[in-house]
């Protein structure tokens, strides 16, 4: 893969999922923030949402029965794609149990997984445990739970593409859930080293003051979901959007991130090329 400098070939995005957790709460709806392990290679500190790459065992469930709620065609039609559509739904409810403890999965019976039994807490835990460390697959954690994916609990909402000239570069997909009930957001300590419940509008003032570190595409959420005052209003808002368009910022000559339809964006697309 090249470096991503000018004048050499671009970095090819690697497909990622997102997916922004929120509840309601008194006064307004709160958002789950992870913060990133200050070690970490990749935007150490930060404060995101849980998420990561798809990787191969994410494109599994369009066959194996797993996931009865939603199929790959109306998947796949809903991103704009024409297969492999529901690799993104599966992999940001697995980033999510990994980066967080949360896991959005129903029973054979329809009820909504809990994890209030302190056994079944502790069961999932190790789970949790051997899905990081790699030695246990996603599916194969739900085929002996005999569980089902709750992805038809997932808003799709926005498609981000990290720019042109990084070394390392994300396609990814937006998704927005509530937080199971029964289930208690708890940091892994490896990815992510804290995970709070915030206001969209206090993390968007602490950014400001510049104690709270997010990513463009992250500010850029917490605005939208700002304006909302339940997770019941921020679904429909967002089911509503038929068109969900793909943001690429791009690099100014001076390092700053300029959006489509900003000024310089013209001109740092030429500069790419």
């Amino acid at each position: 893969m090249k470096s991503g400098k000018r004048g050499a070939e671009p970095v090819v995005p690697m497909p990622s999922a997102t997916v922004t957790i929120v509840r309601d709460a008194p006064g307004g709806i709160e958002v789950l923030m992870m913060r990133r392990n200050l070690k970490s290679g990749f935007v150490p500190g930060m404060h995101v949402f849980p998420g990561g790459g798809v990787d191969e065992t994410d494109f599994c469930f369009k066959n194996n029965e797993l996931c009865k709620c939603l199929n790959d065609s109306a998947a796949s039609g809903t991103l704009g794609l024409a297969c492999d559509g529901l690799a993104y739904w599966a992999a940001a409810i697995r980033e999510a149990f990994e980066e967080s403890g949360l896991l959005l999965a129903r029973r054979r019976s329809g009820e909504t997984l809990s994890l209030s039994d302190a056994e079944t807490a502790r069961r999932f835990a190790e789970h949790r445990r051997r899905l990081n460390s790699g030695a246990l697959a996603f599916p194969d954690l739900l085929q002996a739970e005999e569980l089902q994916l709750a992805a038809d609990q997932l808003t799709y909402f926005a498609h981000w593409i990290t720019p042109v000239g990084l070394p390392r570069r994300y396609d990814t997909r937006f998704f927005m859930a509530q937080a199971p009930e029964g289930q208690e957001p708890l940091q892994d300590e490896q990815e992510t080293i804290a995970a709070a419940w915030v206001r969209p509008g206090e993390a968007l003032t602490r950014h400001r003051s510049g104690d709270f570190e997010m990513r463009t595409p992250t500010v850029r959420t917490l605005e939208d979901f700002a304006d909302y005052d339940s997770v019941a209003s921020l679904r429909r808002g967002l089911a509503a959007r038929r068109d969900v368009r793909v943001q690429l910022p791009r690099i100014g000559p001076d390092g700053r991130r300029i959006m489509p339809g900003e000024p310089g964006y013209e001109e740092a697309g030429a500069a790419e090329r």
